[in-house]
């Protein structure tokens, strides 16, 4: 195989119709007299019975959690980010404190959701700053479900609780990366949430205390990781009142484990 065939003027290269080319010459000479053949995939084009190219799967699992009872809401959440089948942390803060009256959980890419919560923590403080006034729970949901729904399709992961109390009294919305936005009084997002709605549906109600309340949701947590490997590490815990938002508690799992095992026997 010479290299001054390859560098001589005539082209040791020669494409076809159908996106393929072939090498010519003293080039291809060693493999067959007539050329060997290299099919190029365009991944915009797909041939026919060639699929499209498949988009990376993102493996993320958590467990998150809000209700409303008749003193506000009651927000907690886990705190185990996850890689795959690696545990990345064991100490993330779940939840975005948006203003001193508005949360928002994580739930899905941690990057995706802790950039469009921090976008929609500005977008209302923009809202105060033009209006003189607290923007309220439904606005602020119905903001960021605006936001993410324009980016519909491309890959975004994220489903979010937005929390808060205005002068309707306590709110929750869900809000996802498709732009679905609900209403409702209770919501879990997360690959633990199916243990953790198991626990809520046999206590919750609404004249519960704020004590029974907080330990309704710290329970609910803690079987959610005890029961799904992607979830664990703490249970962040926050009560939404009339005054704005409190931080109730901040429990390891591992320490409730053994406390609620104490209190089995």
């Amino acid at each position: 195989m010479a290299l001054a065939s390859v560098l001589s003027g005539e082209s040791a290269f020669s494409f076809n119709n159908d996106r393929s080319f072939g090498l010519a010459g003293s080039l291809a000479g060693a493999a067959s007299c007539e050329g060997l053949t290299f099919a190029v995939r365009d991944p915009l084009c797909p041939e026919a019975g060639v699929g499209p190219e498949e988009k990376i799967e993102f493996l993320h699992g958590t467990t998150t959690l809000a209700f409303k009872f008749q003193h506000g809401v009651i927000v907690a959440v886990d705190s185990r980010a996850t890689a795959g089948a690696y545990i990345a942390s064991q100490t993330v803060k779940k939840v975005i404190e948006i203003n001193p009256y508005l949360l928002g959980t994580m739930a899905g890419g941690a990057a995706d959701c802790s950039f469009w919560e921090r976008l929609l923590a500005r977008q209302c403080r923009v809202y105060e700053l033009r209006n003189k006034e607290r923007i309220s729970v439904a606005a602020a949901s119905k903001l960021l479900a605006n936001m993410v729904y324009q980016y519909k399709g491309m890959g975004l992961s994220m489903g979010t609780m937005v929390c808060g109390w205005d002068k309707r009294g306590p709110g929750l919305y869900y809000v996802d990366s498709e732009g679905n936005r609900v209403c409702g009084d209770c919501f879990s997002v997360g690959s633990g949430s199916m243990y953790a709605y198991g626990v809520l549906d046999s206590g919750r109600r609404e004249d519960l205390s704020v004590e029974e309340a907080c330990d309704l949701a710290r329970r609910a947590i803690y079987q959610a990781t005890y029961r799904d490997a992607y979830s664990g590490g703490q249970v962040n815990l926050y009560h939404v009142r009339e005054e704005g938002w409190v931080r109730v508690s901040q429990d390891d799992v591992l320490k409730l484990h053994e406390q609620y095992r104490q209190e089995a026997k």
